[in-house]
C-alpha cells in the first residue's frame, strides 16, 4: 500500500518522536529532565475548572456542537480583543473559534493557497508552517530571522520577484522558538508591505499574555491590518489550558468566511462544555496571570544565568516561556543536544529543527519548577567539564 507522495516533502514533528524516546529512558530508570516540550506545568484557574465541570455535568450539553449557538463564544472573543488590544471586531464576520489554534495553522493554507502558490515562512520557525504549506501543494520561500535584526524579518530584503508571487506571509510574535518580541512599528511596516504586494499577512500570537518586561501588541492594532490579514490566538498559553484545544482566528472577513466554509466540512465545532468554559475564561478575571508570569520570570532568570555561566550567548526574553541560546563551538545543534541527553539526561531542542538559520542554537522550554531547572543547569555544567 502506498501513501501520498506529499508526505515525503516534510519531516514528522521531532517533539512527538522525542517524547516516545524520553518515555523509554524513564522506563529504564533514568531521571530525564525534558526541557523540549512547550507544555507548561501550570494549571487553569479554579473558576475555569468549575465552569468546565459544571458544563460537562449538564445532561443537555452533549449534542453535536452545531446544535448550539456559538454566538456567545464569538462575542466573548471579540470582547476580549477589544479590552486587551483595543481592536474592534464584528463577532459574526471577523471571528471564528478553532479547535486549538493548531487546527487553524493547517486549515489556513487550504483557505489561501492553490497548488503551486507561494507562502513566505520565517526561518527559524514553528515547523508546522512549512508542513502546512507543503501538504496543500504550495511552495515555501523562507526568509531569515537573524540576531542582528532582533530576530525580526527584514521585509525589504525579500526579493521583489518573490514578494510579488507570494499569497501569504507568516509572522509569529512573541516568537517561538527565539523568544523575540515585536512592536507596533514592525507591524506598521508589515501592513504597508502586505498592501504593496497584495499578500495576506498571517499573525500567530498565542504567547501575548506570557510576558515579563513588555505588553505584546496585536498585529490588528495597526490601522488597515484587517484589510490585509488575520491573527491566530489561543487560550492554551494565556489561560494555562493547552489540552483544552480552544483557539480563535480573527481579522479579515473574507478569510474568516473561507475558513468557516472549510470548517463546515472538517469538524462540527467545539465541544459545547468547552465553549462554556472558554466564554467564562474570556469574560472573567485575569489576575492569576500576574502570578503565573512571575513564576515564568523566575524560571527564565535561572535558565539564562545557568546558560551564561557555561559561556553560552543568550538574551533574556521579554515574553514566551522559551529560551533561545547558542551552543558551544565544535558541535552541530543536533550533536550537542543529543550528547547532553545521552550523558546527563537533559533534553533541549536543537535549533536546526526550526530551520537552517536555527543551526548553532538550542531552545529550552521553562516548563519545570525553578529548582528542577537549576538541576538541569548543574548537569550542563558537568557535561561541559
Amino acid at each position: 500500500m502506498e501513501v501520498a507522495k506529499r508526505l515525503d516533502l516534510f519531516s514528522g514533528y521531532l517533539g512527538t518522536e522525542m517524547n516516545m524516546r524520553l518515555t523509554k529512558m524513564r522506563e529504564e530508570g533514568r531521571d530525564v529532565i525534558n526541557l523540549g516540550l512547550g507544555d507548561p506545568d501550570v494549571t487553569p484557574p479554579q473558576h475555569l475548572l468549575d465552569a468546565l465541570r459544571d458544563a460537562v455535568g449538564h445532561p443537555n450539553h452533549h449534542h453535536y456542537p452545531s446544535f448550539y449557538s456559538n454566538k456567545p463564544l464569538k462575542e466573548a472573543i471579540a470582547g476580549w480583543y477589544g479590552r486587551r488590544f483595543g481592536v474592534q471586531l464584528d463577532p459574526e464576520r471577523e471571528v471564528i473559534p478553532l479547535l486549538g489554534s493548531s487546527e487553524g495553522l493547517f486549515l489556513i493554507h487550504l483557505c489561501l493557497l492553490d497548488i503551486g502558490d507561494t507562502a513566505l515562512v520565517p526561518d527559524p520557525s514553528y515547523p508546522s508552517y512549512e508542513a502546512g504549506v507543503k501538504l496543500v501543494g504550495g511552495q515555501v520561500e523562507f526568509f531569515p530571522l537573524l540576531k542582528k535584526n532582533g530576530f525580526l524579518p527584514d521585509l525589504g530584503s525579500i526579493p521583489a520577484e518573490i514578494a510579488k508571487k507570494a499569497k501569504m506571509i507568516w509572522v509569529n510574535y512573541p516568537n517561538n522558538p527565539t523568544g523575540a518580541s515585536a512592536g507596533l512599528a514592525f507591524y506598521q511596516k508589515l501592513v504597508e508591505w502586505a498592501k504593496a504586494y497584495d499578500v495576506v499577512a498571517v499573525s500567530d500570537n498565542p504567547y501575548s499574555e506570557v510576558c515579563f518586561d513588555c505588553q505584546p501588541p496585536s498585529f490588528l492594532q495597526v490601522p488597515g491590518a484587517k484589510e490585509v490579514g488575520v491573527e491566530f490566538h489561543s487560550l492554551s498559553k494565556s489561560y494555562n489550558c493547552c489540552g483544552w484545544r480552544t483557539g480563535m482566528l480573527v481579522g479579515n472577513k473574507d478569510v474568516i468566511a473561507g475558513m468557516a466554509k472549510i470548517k463546515s466540512h472538517s469538524d462540527r465545532g467545539m465541544y459545547y462544555p468547552m465553549q462554556v468554559a472558554a466564554v467564562t475564561a474570556l469574560n472573567g478575571p485575569i489576575d492569576f496571570m500576574e502570578d503565573r508570569n512571575r513564576i515564568f520570570r523566575e524560571r527564565r532568570d535561572v535558565a539564562v544565568q545557568g546558560l551564561q555561566d557555561i559561556g553560552l550567548e543568550v538574551e533574556s526574553p521579554k515574553a514566551t516561556f522559551y529560551i533561545w541560546s547558542t551552543i558551544p563551538r565544535g558541535y552541530t545543534s543536533r550533536e550537542f543536544c543529543f550528547q547532553v541527553l545521552d550523558q546527563v539526561s537533559v533534553w533541549m531542542i536543537p535549533g536546526s529543527m526550526y530551520g537552517k538559520h536555527g543551526e548553532g542554537y538550542l531552545r529550552i522550554a521553562l516548563t519545570h519548577p525553578k529548582e528542577r531547572l537549576a538541576e538541569a543547569m548543574r548537569r550542563l555544567q558537568r557535561f561541559k567539564k
